[in-house]
């Protein structure tokens, strides 16, 4: 929102100087962006620096400070002390939420167990016969739910969170007690007193076990093969007495009842089966009473057994054993985990290493270095939308717009979405005069999202390429009015003003980028060459020196910068800075052209020769090269020559402001050197 006086005033308060700075890392981050923004850089830088000691994975913190310019070394930064650190601050924050954990656990144990001594096995079956619903839709299948807060004493509570209210589990069905529900309804339903039904949009309640009556029917189970304790089913049937021979085929005879059936088909009867038979046994008998009582007080013992089934008693020393096993499985886990902890904190650390250094070295226009450091990055890596984006800006830098292209294509084609960088490609494609491109790349930008101030400089630079410089500025001041906080958009809008030789505008955005960011060095770069067309050679002089102090890699500054000490006549320190020039990029052009010119002016006509006949190696089609050296065959008085080059010049179609300079030239080639006009040539 902009409102960066406000945001400083939330964080930092006035009337509480001494308050420390909420969130940690984010909050020093955040006050570091509110401070940049407002021009206070140094103040900036330490806030960055402190929100980077607090969490050095911040990466943020990182690409800030070397945007500033003031970055320490990735090296440092990312050490293995600091791989050393942030391991054991995991480990103690881990220590300390598993000892919070043991504890939490331990006291609601202790709690919860004093609380189930107090409930009685009626209480129990209360709870059973109100947890237990039946599920819509699913007749057969009853689920329950357990609950702890209506069961257990308001001590507990602080342990627990709050029930769902009633709205919030209507639509969901509670997970199953049971491990055989199939047999618990078939047990639960028959013969068995029908229960009243429970909504499901009931709160739910949670059961607890009877732990006397478990450990006794869990002892029987255990015990079951003894000779000394009969099964239950055969005291049930010994107990209750047979007056008819139709009641014995119930257990065994060969009679043709469909109960004395189901029971031959299983030899190995469950506890339901014979809980079922005992119970129409007594129905015969005619004893309701005592068969609902039968009923409700064994039919948690059935279930109890079936829960139990297959459940073996261990021996003391085979739990110790298996204890042992458990706590040697439970080391080695740990160090597993504390193993692959560190590797993975030394590999990210690793490759934040990698691209830190080498987006550190691309900020200081290191640009060689930094591809060296990019390319040490592992191929998955490498190929990235950001990677390949920060390769394209360094060949950028370097003007070698052939290789930019190549990897911003790339990135662009990785990445369509990304919009970060695509202003520079932009300028890529305007440099290389690729006019269809750069339209298609325009309208791909602005379908992405035409909100985006890249978007726009993109638009921009397709009208500027066409010389439509109106058009193309209203473009670049959208792009301002999107995103006031683009440096670069403000530089784009400054170069068109200087296209239209309003020289009074482009100053002002010039200044406005700088305000943005004072080490864009485009906008230092511009309001030189504003200076140098206005003949004010020592403005022109001090700005081209801070480009060059900012990037002092780059020959296009380091060109301009002799171009303005030869117009104030120094010319020693003129020659001597487009040597560096050209040492620093063989390739360009444009310093070997100002070379000769410097020696022209110097008279000294054969090392001129020399230095556009290798110019004339790099650039053949160069209409200006031509013409220079016809003017110095004239000097020289090797009047065909000039003549011969003065054609080639004019057969290049120069521009229309050199055109005819050149033909004046040409037709006065024959006349002596003092008729002839001082011009430009």
């Amino acid at each position: 929102m902009h409102l960066l006086r406000e945001a400083e005033e939330t964080l930092c308060p006035v009337n509480e100087p001494n308050i420390e700075v909420p969130n940690g890392a984010t909050g020093h981050y955040l006050l570091g962006l509110i401070y940049r923004y407002t021009g206070r850089v140094a103040a900036a830088a330490e806030q960055f620096t402190q929100a980077l000691t607090l969490d050095p994975l911040l990466w943020a913190a990182y690409e800030e400070l070397c945007i500033l310019g003031v970055a320490e070394d990735a090296n440092e930064c990312f050490s293995e002390a600091t791989a050393l650190r942030l391991q054991q601050e995991h480990t103690s924050t881990s220590n300390l939420e598993k000892s919070n954990f043991v504890n939490e656990n331990r006291v609601l144990s202790s709690n919860v167990s004093a609380s189930l001594v107090d409930i009685s096995p009626k209480q129990i079956k209360q709870l059973h016969a109100n947890n237990t619903a039946e599920i819509p839709g699913y007749p057969h299948v009853r689920a329950t739910a357990l609950h702890v807060q209506n069961s257990i004493p308001s001590n507990v509570g602080q342990f627990d969170s709050p029930s769902p209210t009633v709205t919030q589990t209507s639509g969901i069905v509670p997970p199953p007690l049971f491990r055989n529900l199939h047999a618990y309804q078939n047990m639960t339903s028959g013969d068995a007193p029908a229960k009243p039904k429970v909504a499901v949009n009931q709160p739910l309640r949670r059961k607890y076990l009877d732990e006397a009556r478990l450990k006794k029917v869990t002892g029987r189970l255990f015990n079951q093969s003894s000779d000394s304790v009969p099964r239950r089913s055969a005291r049930l049937s010994r107990d209750t007495p047979i007056n008819s021979n139709s009641n014995i085929s119930q257990f065994g005879g060969n009679g043709t009842d469909h109960s004395s059936g189901k029971l031959r088909a299983n030899s190995s009867t469950s506890s339901k089966l014979c809980s079922t038979a005992v119970r129409s046994v007594q129905v015969r008998k005619g004893k309701p009473r005592a068969t609902e009582n039968f009923d409700e007080g064994s039919r948690y013992e059935a279930v109890d057994e079936m829960w139990t089934d297959n459940i073996a008693a261990p021996s003391s020393s085979v739990s110790i054993v298996e204890g042992r096993c458990f706590e040697q499985d439970k080391a080695e886990r740990i160090l597993s985990q504390e193993s692959k902890l560190a590797t993975g904190i030394r590999e990210l650390l690793g490759l934040l290493r990698t691209l830190g250094e080498g987006y550190r070295l691309s900020c200081l226009f290191k640009c060689q270095e930094a591809l060296e450091v990019y390319r040490k990055l592992p191929e998955p890596q490498f190929n990235t939308g950001w990677v390949l984006c920060q390769v394209g800006k360094a060949y950028f830098e370097l003007v070698d717009y052939l290789e930019a292209d190549h990897f911003f294509e790339l990135a662009h084609r990785l990445s369509p979405c990304t919009l970060e960088g695509m202003d520079i490609y932009s300028t890529v494609l305007y440099h290389l005069n690729e006019e269809m491109r750069l339209s298609y790349l325009a309208q791909e930008l602005i379908s992405v999202d035409r909100l985006s101030p890249q978007a726009w400089c993109a638009v921009g630079n397709c009208f500027s390429l066409r010389k439509d410089h109106e058009t193309a500025l209203k473009n670049f001041q959208r792009a301002v009015q999107l995103d006031s906080r683009v440096a670069y958009s403000h530089t784009l809008c400054g170069h068109e003003f200087s296209a239209l030789e309003d020289y009074e505008n482009s100053v002002k955005f010039y200044r406005c980028a700088l305000q943005v960011d004072e080490r864009h060095y485009n906008a230092w770069y511009g309001l030189g060459v504003v200076y140098l067309r206005q003949e004010k050679f020592e403005f022109a002089e001090h700005h081209f020196r801070r480009a060059f102090q900012i990037n002092p890699r780059s020959s296009v500054l380091m060109c301009y910068l002799g171009m303005a000490l030869h117009a104030l006549q120094r010319n020693e320190d003129a020659l001597e800075m487009m040597d560096k020039a050209i040492f620093s990029d063989k390739k360009n052009p444009l310093p070997k052209y100002q070379k000769a010119l410097i020696l022209v002016g110097l008279q000294d006509y054969p090392e001129a020769l020399d230095e556009l006949e290798r110019l004339r190696e790099i650039a053949p089609h160069e209409s200006s090269m031509y013409a220079l050296m016809g003017k110095i065959y004239k000097q020289l008085n090797i009047l065909d020559k000039a003549v011969f080059c003065f054609g080639i010049a004019l057969d290049l179609k120069p521009p229309a402001a050199d055109l005819a300079i050149i033909k004046s030239a040409m037709e006065k080639v024959h006349l002596p050197d003092e008729l002839m006009d001082d011009d430009d040539l």
